[in-house]
């Protein structure tokens, strides 16, 4: 079985990336069989690649599901545009750039993208979901959470980045002002019932979906589940309740 296009229609259980925040990857691939299948996308993030390297990722290709590489690029152009293409020979089917990279880093990466066989689909950080105004005023950044995840979004759109991760709280906002086509990926999700843990603009799934984020990242809600499995189809019955905008 292979993952689905993340930019064709998506049942509310392919909206669903489960993220691999653990040491190992033996820890990681328990979770990954421990979901049999209801999940069909999973993160691979800094704790796990920095430690397992790609054979974190090639274990998950084997197994059929897909792979979203969030190392959050963000350096020279060269050295990004190179990261982008290396990760795509890795076969990652989405990864992470840092918007803050600004537009000449951007457009490198862009090209690295495109001289991969298979194209992955490459999303810009805008603000992080850890983030608030308070936080961005500390490193120099006066505008609104909002205004900044607009401005990041606007300029990655303007040199053919394929998409965005921002916060459930941007999602309505980046859908007005954007093109309608950008793919928008969303952690920083939680069920009414549970707690924000580190995110500062958390929101449900059905409010993510319905403002049109396309796929949402979970990770401890699922991770940490008596039975993860069970955790990750309550968010797939949630996602569907929010329906879509899209």
């Amino acid at each position: 079985m292979s993952p689905p296009d993340p930019r064709g229609p998506l049942s509310p259980e392919d909206r669903i990336i489960c993220a691999l925040d653990l040491p190992t990857l033996d820890e990681a691939l328990r979770l990954v069989d421990s979901l049999d299948g209801c999940v069909r996308w999973f993160k691979i993030g800094m704790e796990l690649f920095t430690r397992e390297g790609p054979r974190a990722v090639e274990s998950v290709l084997e197994r059929g599901w897909g792979v979203f590489l969030d190392l959050k690029y963000h350096d020279i152009p060269a050295t990004a545009e190179h990261a982008v293409e290396s990760a795509g020979a890795l076969g990652v089917s989405l990864l992470t750039v840092h918007a803050a990279g600004g537009p000449a880093m951007l457009e490198a990466c862009a090209r690295g993208r495109d001289r991969c066989q298979n194209p992955p689909v490459i999303l810009a950080v805008t603000v992080l979901t850890s983030l608030d105004a308070a936080a961005l005023s500390a490193v120099g950044i006066e505008h609104s959470v909002e205004e900044q995840v607009l401005a990041a979004g606007a300029l990655a759109q303007s040199v053919g980045i394929d998409g965005l991760v921002a916060s459930p709280r941007e999602v309505a906002s980046l859908r007005r002002e954007l093109d309608e086509k950008l793919l928008i990926v969303t952690p920083g999700v939680r069920l009414a019932s549970g707690g924000h843990d580190d995110h500062a603009r958390a929101e449900t799934p059905q409010t993510a979906v319905r403002d049109g984020a396309d796929m949402l990242v979970i990770g401890r809600p699922i991770r940490d589940a008596e039975d993860p499995k069970v955790a990750a189809e309550v968010f797939a019955r949630a996602i569907a309740q929010g329906g879509s905008s899209r």
